[in-house]
Order: structure tokens, then sequence, then C-alpha cells
């Protein structure tokens, strides 16, 4: 049995992480049993969640971890596929990955308001004497990464617009079909769907969660994705909140 380690229920979400729902959705998408158990970064071999422990070898980063699915299990997430669209793919995990992931970043821990609302919370548990001050490393940090990303570098408008670039680029990609690269979801679906969910979670406002909800393609493959992998989630399809 395979135990995934992620941070758990949240936001409004099946799961806080997009890196976490990624590599769930992938289990799910395997046919792979797992079970779930909450985790803190410290405790993986890498500092970040997700990983998982698999009868004894621990494997970190959703990456790797599909990696090691593919490998160990023999499960081809991108099955069928020519070899310009397993590039096209991967291209559109990286964009995702390394461009739309810091518009996300940037609404939810250095917009203050929802920081507040949400990441915050965290450090609930810590003792009351530090509490605070934990709370504001981690922002600074979180902000300082921000920074590092090339997104924080710009005004509240811009790094927007630049975000929306790439979720048009996604909604362009989608067109009409029921999934990123055709009829069939496969491996970079998990990821896009872990990203849009948590751009597009009513739990935040946020001009970029307002961009997004315009490309209405986008909304109802979320819906789409969470009703096939998380039927049992209480969660208001995204025309209906809207």
């Amino acid at each position: 049995m395979i135990t995934l380690y992620g941070f758990g229920t949240g936001f409004g979400l099946p799961e806080i992480s997009p890196f976490v729902t990624k590599t769930e959705v992938q289990l799910k998408m395997a046919g792979l049993p797992y079970r779930k158990e909450r985790a803190m970064p410290p405790a993986s071999p890498k500092g970040q969640l997700p990983f998982i422990d698999d009868g004894g070898e621990a494997v970190a980063d959703s990456t790797f971890i599909r990696a090691h699915i593919e490998r160990r299990y023999g499960f081809d997430f991108d099955a069928g596929f020519s070899v310009q669209e397993r590039a096209q793919a991967w291209a559109f995990e990286r964009m995702i990955e390394h461009h739309v992931y810091w518009g996300l970043v940037g609404a939810r821990w250095v917009d203050p308001v929802n920081f507040a609302k949400g990441p915050a919370h965290f450090f609930d548990g810590a003792p009351e004497h530090n509490r605070e001050k934990l709370r504001e490393d981690a922002q600074f940090r979180v902000a300082e990464n921000y920074l590092l990303s090339g997104l924080g570098r710009h005004g509240p408008d811009d790094d927007v617009a630049l975000a929306v670039r790439s979720l048009f680029a996604l909604s362009v990609q989608l067109g009409d079909k029921s999934y990123l690269m055709g009829s069939k979801p496969c491996g970079v679906d998990a990821t896009a769907f872990g990203m849009l969910a948590g751009i597009l979670s009513p739990f935040f406002e946020s001009a970029l969660r307002e961009r997004a909800e315009g490309f209405p393609n986008l909304t109802a493959y979320v819906d789409r994705m969470m009703g096939n992998y998380y039927p049992e989630f209480a969660w208001t399809p995204l025309r209906q909140a809207a």
C-alpha cells in the first residue's frame, strides 16, 4: 500500500497543495491503492510535499513520484502519444508549475487579506508566544521566492496579466476537447487541474481568479476533473458559484 503525504482538505479544496493534488490524481489515474496522511514539509526527504512511502521507499517531489509510478508499476500516463505530443505535454506542465503556480502563490500568500484568511492558519497550533513571528517569517520567505520567480518583480496588475497569458495558452490548448491533450485525461491533466482548482476555488478573492473565470472552458474543465477524481467532495460547480 502506498502512503501519500499531503496537507489535506482546506481552502474549499479536497487538497490544499496543487502538487499533492497532482500526485493524488495520478495515483487515481493509475488505479493504485493508497492511503493518505497529513504531514508538514519538514517531514519530507526534500523538505516539500508531496512525498510517498511505497513499501519503505520514500519518493519526494510530484514529478519524481510520477516517474516512480511509471517505472515500478509500468503505467504510462501519456500512452498513445507521439514523441511530439509528449513534448507538448511536458512543455505545458513546465509552464503550469513554473509560471502559473507563482500566480497562485501571489494570490494566496502575498495578498495580505488572503494570507490572513488562509496560509496564516497553518501556524494556529504553534506556541502563542511566537505564532505571529512564524507567520511573518513564512510569508516573508514565500514573498522572497515570489520575487525570485520573476512574477513578483512586477506590479499587481502586470504580474496577473503575465499569469493570464499562460491561462490563455491553456484555454487555447484545451479548446473544445474534454482534456488538454484529447478525449482522455493524461499526466498533464493532473497538473493543470490541481493548479486551476487552486486558482478558481471560491474560498479566495483575487484578480487572478476573476480573470481565470473569464475562460469558460477552463472552469468547465475543473468541474469535470473534480467530478471524475473527487466525486465525494462537496464542490459547488464553478458555473453555479459564479
